[in-house]
């Protein structure tokens, strides 16, 4: 074959991979832009927040707007069509998924119980902790009770009882864990997750819960300044032995709740949930990012990661 013929080949070859590489190439990726918002659950707010921050450097074109307020202003705002997704700490009910719910789960976190760092019992508090069956008498027992009654010494200092007003994913948890619904939870009803811990710390003889994001600092990751951790004494024994006690650090509390050593309540999943099956691209393409890439920043914000199968399940609902 000549110079000038090879030449021709060769051109010819580089014609054809070309060709056939722009048939196949996948065109370019959907420009995104606009706002996705969100709001409700408390529980679910500061993982909401690092995910939005994280998937703007990612879309600039989009903007996730968060706002908190309880997991049924989620739902509610929701499926009134004022926000993309709701964000819910509780199991979506059967009435709410005939209006259109369309739950994705995205994570899980738990509640636990709390008291003021001044408490004066602190002391035999964390050293006993408090059994189910102690806590559901407390929050459901519909009678005061005293530090003395609640921990067998002799103090007829009364315990103080607080709870949410709001309607919430953190009450409806603990009130399950608990044997009943949020409206069985006796005790002063607190607005928001922030309201409850406040509450609890100024007040020495108060006992309260929290989802875990509300209860420990996110920077010492320790219990926030002036809030004690209740340990729940899991066997009944009236005492927080060994391998109960894992409520110093919110790193030791999560690693609990990934093993299963923390029940199931309160520990429980955390969900986005749409109206309907997301059909938005721009909302399809968040949750996609938060099931698979997202997953990455959920232990360094306090959250337990979706175990792959979740995540597989929530990726074929929402169609990808």
């Amino acid at each position: 074959m000549t110079a000038l013929g090879k030449a021709g080949a060769v051109a010819l070859v580089m014609g054809l991979a070309v060709g056939v590489l722009g048939c196949c190439r996948k065109p370019p990726a959907e420009a995104l832009a606009g706002t996705i918002n969100l709001s409700g659950a408390w529980a679910l707010y500061p993982m909401a927040l690092k995910w939005a921050e994280e998937f703007e450097k990612l879309r600039p074109g989009i903007k996730v707007d968060v706002q908190a307020g309880g997991a049924g202003k989620g739902v509610a705002d929701v499926l009134s069509g004022m926000v993309d997704l709701g964000m819910v700490s509780r199991d979506i009910r059967p009435e709410e998924i005939e209006k259109g719910a369309f739950p994705v789960s995205v994570t899980k976190d738990a509640v636990v119980p709390t008291a003021s760092a001044a408490n004066p019992y602190l002391k035999d508090i964390l050293a006993k902790g408090l059994s189910r069956a102690v806590l559901a008498e407390i929050w459901t027992g519909r009678k005061s009770l005293s530090w003395g009654q609640v921990l067998g010494l002799p103090s007829s200092d009364p315990v103080h009882v607080f709870t949410r007003s709001d309607a919430c994913g953190a009450a409806e948890t603990w009130a399950a864990y608990l044997g009943g619904r949020q409206e069985d939870l006796g005790g002063v009803g607190v607005f928001g997750d922030p309201g409850l811990a406040e509450a609890v710390r100024r007040d020495a003889l108060g006992v309260g819960y929290n989802n875990v994001n509300f209860a420990y600092d996110a920077q010492s990751l320790r219990p926030v300044e002036g809030l004690a951790v209740v340990p729940i004494d899991l066997d009944g024994d009236g005492a927080a032995g060994p391998d109960e006690s894992f409520y110093g650090t919110r790193d030791e509390l999560t690693a609990a709740i990934a093993r299963g050593t923390y029940p199931s309540p309160p520990a429980r999943e955390l969900f986005l949930v749409a109206k309907g099956k997301p059909a938005r691209a721009a909302v399809v393409e968040f949750l996609k990012w938060v099931l698979t890439d997202g997953q990455a920043f959920v232990p360094e914000t306090g959250y337990i990661r979706l175990a792959p199968e979740r995540a597989a399940e929530g990726l074929r609902s929402i169609g990808r």
